[in-house]
C-alpha cells in the first residue's frame, strides 16, 4: 500500500519500505543492503555510500510521482549506477523468471483442457510473443550500457563529445513495452483455461504487469530526472570551458595580435561563428566567395585563430556576439 508523502533525510527507512513495499527493487538497484535497524534514510545511504538526495528523488517519484527536486544537488554517478543496476536485475532475474512462470503456466493449463481447441499452438505463440519482447528489451538496454553510459561516465570527468549529447539519447528513448501489452491482452482474451489451473495463469499474468509498471516507472525515472541532469552538466561543462577561454584570451599578451581586424572582417568572424559556409558568408555580405575566402585567410593571419571554436571565443571577448545566445 501506497502512501502519499514527501519522504525526507530524517524518515525512518524502515517506514518507508512499510508505507511502500514496491520500492524494495530500488534499494538493490541502489546498493543498499536490508537489516538497516531503525536507521533513517540520511543514515542507511550514507552507511551504503549512496547520495541521499539522489536516493530521495527517485523514491519520491516513484511513489508519488513527483519531480520537486534541486538537480544541482543530485549526483549523476549514483543515478548512473542505480539505472545500470536496475538493468542487470531486469535483463538477468525478472525477464527469465517471468518467462519460466508463464511457460508452467501454459503447460499446466495444456495438461488439462479439452476443449478441443489447438491450445499448443496458441501457448507456443504466446512464448514467442514474449520472446520477441524480451529480445526488444535486451536490444534498447545494451545500446543504453555501450552508448549512452560509457558517454556518461567520461562526460562526469570532464570529457565532452563532439557528436554525442543527451538529447541524441533523448530523441530516440522510445516505449520498449508495446509487445508486452499486446502480450497480456491475448493471454486475457484469446488463452481459454481450465479452472484447477486459472491460478497459476492469473499468477503469471500478474508478473507481467509488474514488469510493466516497473519498465515503466525506470524510464520515467530515466526521462524525467537523469536526462534532465546529464543536460545541465552538458551546459556547466560548456560554460566553464567557454568561461576559462575567455579568460585566457582576455589575459593573453596584447602584442601577440598587433594588426588591426577590420569592420569587415568583424563581419565575416560572427558569419563563421554563426555557422555559416564561405558561399553562405559571400551571399550574406554581398561579396564573392573567394573575397569571403580571402578575409577568411588575413583573419586566421592576424589573430593567429584558424578555427570556428577559437573565433567563438574571440568573437565573446570583443563583445561581437551575446555569450548567452551561444548557448542556446
Amino acid at each position: 500500500m501506497k502512501a502519499l508523502k514527501m519522504y525526507e533525510a530524517g524518515d525512518k527507512m524502515i517506514s518507508l519500505i512499510r508505507d511502500n513495499y514496491n520500492i524494495l527493487q530500488s534499494l538493490n538497484s541502489f546498493g543498499i543492503s536490508l537489516g538497516f535497524g531503525d536507521k533513517t534514510v540520511d543514515e542507511t545511504c550514507r552507511a551504503n555510500k549512496v547520495d541521499t538526495s539522489t536516493f530521495l528523488a527517485v523514491v519520491n517519484f516513484t511513489i508519488n510521482g513527483t519531480n520537486e527536486y534541486d538537480l544541482s544537488k543530485l549526483s549523476a554517478s549514483t543515478l548512473l549506477h542505480y539505472l545500470a543496476a536496475g538493468h542487470r536485475y531486469y535483463l538477468d532475474y525478472q525477464l527469465p523468471f517471468v518467462r519460466r512462470e508463464l511457460a508452467d503456466a501454459i503447460n499446466d493449463n495444456f495438461d488439462f483442457d479439452d476443449s478441443g481447441r489447438n491450445n499448443d499452438n496458441v501457448g507456443e505463440l504466446i512464448l514467442q510473443l514474449y520472446d520477441q519482447y524480451s529480445r526488444e528489451i535486451h536490444k534498447h538496454m545494451n545500446y543504453e550500457e555501450k552508448t549512452l553510459f560509457p558517454y556518461i561516465e567520461k562526460l562526469l570527468q570532464g570529457e565532452a563529445s563532439t557528436t554525442y549529447n543527451i538529447d541524441t539519447f533523448a530523441k530516440h528513448h522510445t516505449e520498449a513495452d508495446k509487445s508486452l501489452k499486446e502480450l497480456k491482452s491475448l493471454i486475457i482474451k484469446y488463452l481459454p483455461t481450465d479452472a484447477a489451473n486459472s491460478n497459476r495463469l492469473t499468477s503469471a499474468l500478474y508478473f507481467i504487469y509488474n514488469n510493466e509498471d516497473w519498465l515503466a516507472n525506470h524510464q520515467e525515472v530515466e526521462d524525467k530526472i537523469f536526462v534532465p541532469l546529464i543536460r545541465k552538466i552538458e551546459n556547466d561543462l560548456k560554460s566553464a570551458r567557454i568561461s576559462n577561454a575567455i579568460s585566457v584570451f582576455a589575459n593573453a599578451d596584447p602584442e601577440t595580435s598587433n594588426e588591426t581586424i577590420s569592420e569587415r572582417e568583424k563581419e565575416v568572424i560572427v558569419a563563421v561563428v554563426q555557422g555559416m559556409s564561405n558561399k553562405e558568408i559571400a551571399d550574406h555580405l554581398c561579396i564573392s566567395v573567394n573575397t569571403a575566402i580571402t578575409h577568411r585567410k588575413n583573419i586566421a593571419r592576424k589573430l593567429q585563430i584558424h578555427s570556428p571554436a577559437g573565433l567563438t571565443i574571440y568573437a565573446i571577448v570583443n563583445g561581437l556576439v551575446d555569450i548567452d545566445a551561444l548557448k542556446k
